[in-house]
């Protein structure tokens, strides 16, 4: 055999004996971290991205300070006239009757002694300077002028709508709760103090007052997140189009966003809102809304295809999804519901009420595509077809048992029911379940239990 003939033989037995040893194998060598390596890496990044998401969804605006003081000139609003601004100003009894809230943690020692003492005036907008100068009001951040008195913007954040507090100093005024929604604040009547609407009539093509009419029909507790992608204010019932805000706590496992389905995980939502409905400035892709006919302003303004060359968004998406995943479901106290009646409840629950079919525990809505038609649920199809594929999602049973925070303002997207009874009355007439009073009873503490 030739030189050249043994040298094609033993490449080729090298390519064979390549491929027949394992991959692992082949890369040991090649390695640069060892799996106890890898697993500290693993665990620093997951305390890394707690503390860095818990950041975000507390206190980063995305640069939306551009849009709700520099277009909006809310601040204007806040301030009032004798402080630079527009009109009587935002005291912080205003304030918190518009549902927004303050923590506690956040306010100067001088000033909570002052306030112990009733000397700070509720009724003057410079105290709600010298809050939002000390970070101190849940989800919205101040911006001020060179003398640091002068209020210059404001931004907003995550937390405006998907934190409270737990109002242990004062009504509104406590320990956040992230992720609990604030079923107090109402967004529209605080956007309709802005100055200049201009962004929303030239966006809407709507004048002014209708601007107005539509986010003041929302309401406390609710916002209307496709408003700005079909301009449909209103359902055909004449009520308003703004659904709860819901809970940003218990959501790990859980596919599809809030309310209705298939626009994507938490985190297609995370973006979505910090692009499209904070104002914040980044990077913004979803050519589904491009659909004239579904979502004519969407279309007609490209906000499916928003490129900000600066992008304060995309690259804190990771870890604000990660600590939103954290986030516990409040659990009931003692106390809250009937222990006994609850195992009845369990029981019914799984088999006879057919509650399990959709709410699958442990994550109390389907492991998979958790997605329903209206006439599945038997309700009204108005909001499921604002959606990419016009259904409902499950929504994860979460909390059921806190209706003074959680769940204030009813139950389902729109809150149509107004207590738990009415969620079982509907679902035992649509199933034609047949429950006796003392079954539907049992099944009520069992949802409060979870």
């Amino acid at each position: 055999m030739s030189l050249r003939s043994r040298g094609t033989v033993a490449l080729f037995l090298l390519l064979l004996s390549s491929t027949m040893i394992p991959a692992a194998a082949q890369t040991v060598k090649k390695a640069t971290v060892g799996g106890k390596d890898f697993d500290a890496a693993a665990a620093a990044q997951a305390r890394r991205y707690l503390e860095e998401g818990r950041e975000t969804f507390r206190f980063d605006t995305f640069g939306s300070e551009d849009f709700w003081g520099g277009k909006l000139k809310l601040h204007e609003a806040v301030a009032g006239e004798n402080l630079g601004g527009k009109g009587p100003g935002l005291s912080p009894k205003k304030a918190l009757e518009l549902g927004l809230k303050v923590d506690v943690n956040a306010i100067p020692k001088d000033v909570a002694a002052a306030l112990d003492k009733g000397e700070v005036d509720l009724e003057d907008p410079a105290s709600t300077l010298l809050l939002l100068k000390a970070n101190a009001v849940v989800g919205v951040s101040g911006f001020f002028g060179d003398d640091g008195k002068t209020l210059t913007s404001v931004g907003i954040q995550c937390a405006v709508c998907h934190s409270t507090v737990d109002d242990a100093y004062a009504p509104g005024i406590g320990h956040r709760l992230d992720g609990w929604p604030n079923r107090d604040l109402d967004i529209g009547a605080i956007v309709a103090l802005a100055p200049d609407l201009t962004a929303f009539t030239e966006m809407l093509q709507i004048p002014e007052a209708e601007v107005k009419k539509a986010v003041a029909a929302w309401g406390p507790g609710k916002f209307d997140a496709e408003l700005n992608l079909d301009g449909k204010a209103f359902r055909p019932d004449g009520k308003t189009s703004a659904t709860l805000n819901p809970p940003a706590f218990g959501l790990a496992g859980v596919n599809n966003h809030t309310w209705t389905g298939a626009w994507g995980t938490v985190s297609y939502w995370n973006a979505y809102v910090g692009n499209l409905e904070m104002h914040g400035k980044g990077v913004f892709y979803d050519p589904r809304l491009d659909d004239a006919e579904k979502y004519p302003v969407a279309a007609r303004t490209r906000q499916g295809h928003k490129q900000d060359k600066e992008d304060r968004i995309t690259a804190k998406l990771p870890a604000l999804h990660f600590y939103q995943l954290s986030l516990p479901t409040p659990q009931p106290p003692d106390g809250t519901f009937d222990s006994a009646a609850a195992e009845k409840g369990k029981a019914l629950f799984n088999d006879k009420a057919k509650c399990a079919t959709c709410h699958v525990p442990p994550l109390f809505t389907e492991p998979g595509w958790n997605l329903h038609t209206a006439d599945e649920i038997g309700i009204d199809d108005f909001q499921a077809m604002r959606s990419p594929d016009g259904r409902y999602r499950t929504a994860p049973l979460r909390a059921l048992w806190n209706v003074e925070k959680v769940h204030k303002g009813g139950f389902y997207h729109d809150g149509r029911f107004a207590t738990l009874e009415d969620v079982v009355e509907h679902y035992d007439d649509h199933l034609k379940l047949s429950l006796s009073a003392q079954e539907k009873g049992d099944l009520i503490e069992y949802l409060k239990s979870i």
